[in-house]
């Protein structure tokens, strides 16, 4: 066991290495990664799209001591599309389901993050969902952007919750993911996110070295009469909630 005295000079020298060593080399992968994707997509946008990033996050989690355990693996084929639906616990949520789910997807984020610098071009390039949720003109460019990605194994990755938990646990779920679902009579499949909040939470950019366990879940597959968006929400969220 380690000692409280022992784990505070521990997590003082990491804090020294976390600054001064990772996040400069972060910062530059960050970079070169955004103008890799940017570039590559113009040749090959499906590998350029996928590969890259996927080095980037692993190198996040490898880097800040972050170790990612997945579970449910064998419920999924790469074949196919899914809506995937996770909670939203911190930062590292999306470093270990980019590096680590093995399945081809887009992302579902709001459509302000298009403006960050480098990083929104290069996460258009590679056709990430931009949601516009304030008219239904917007929802409908939603519509149309998914349809164009969700197709031969594609999937898409979705926070229900719409941002980060204040608390470390789950808050409402929106229903932008599962009316595409709906839309598209596509498989729900939810993830349970466990520990990414005790490695770094929304009130902090301190990491603090740990494991986090993602649960894949069997689908929720549509009935013949399709899904109802707000059952298949509060299943889903059940679901989630059941492996925290």
């Amino acid at each position: 066991m380690i000692d409280y005295h022992s784990m505070k000079i521990f997590l003082f020298l990491f804090r020294i290495y976390q600054w001064v060593i990772a996040a400069p080399i972060l910062l530059v992968l960050t970079i070169i990664t955004a103008l890799v994707t940017m570039i590559g997509t113009y040749f090959n946008k499906n590998w350029w799209a996928y590969y890259p990033p996927r080095l980037w996050a692993r190198c996040w989690c490898v880097l800040l001591g972050v170790k990612v355990v997945f579970k449910g693996r064998e419920n999924i084929d790469k074949k196919t599309s899914y809506v995937f639906v996770a909670n939203h616990q911190g930062a590292f949520d999306i470093f270990s389901i980019y590096g680590y789910l093995n399945h081809d997807f887009k992302w579902m984020m709001r459509k302000g993050l298009a403006n960050i610098p480098l990083i929104g071009v290069a996460c258009q390039r590679a056709g990430h969902i931009m949601v516009d949720t304030r008219s239904a003109h917007g929802l409908k460019e939603t519509i149309e952007q998914a349809e164009k990605q969700l197709q031969n194994g594609t999937s898409l990755v979705v926070f229900p919750e719409g941002r980060r938990t204040d608390t470390g646990k789950m808050g409402e779920f929106k229903p932008g993911a599962f009316k595409l679902a709906v839309e598209f009579n596509l498989p729900v499949v939810p993830i349970t996110i466990d520990g990414s909040y005790r490695v770094m939470p929304r009130s902090t950019f301190n990491v603090t070295p740990g494991t986090i366990t993602l649960t894949i879940h069997e689908p929720i597959l549509p009935t013949e009469e399709g899904h109802n968006i707000s059952e298949l929400s509060q299943q889903s969220r059940r679901i989630i909630e059941s492996s925290l």
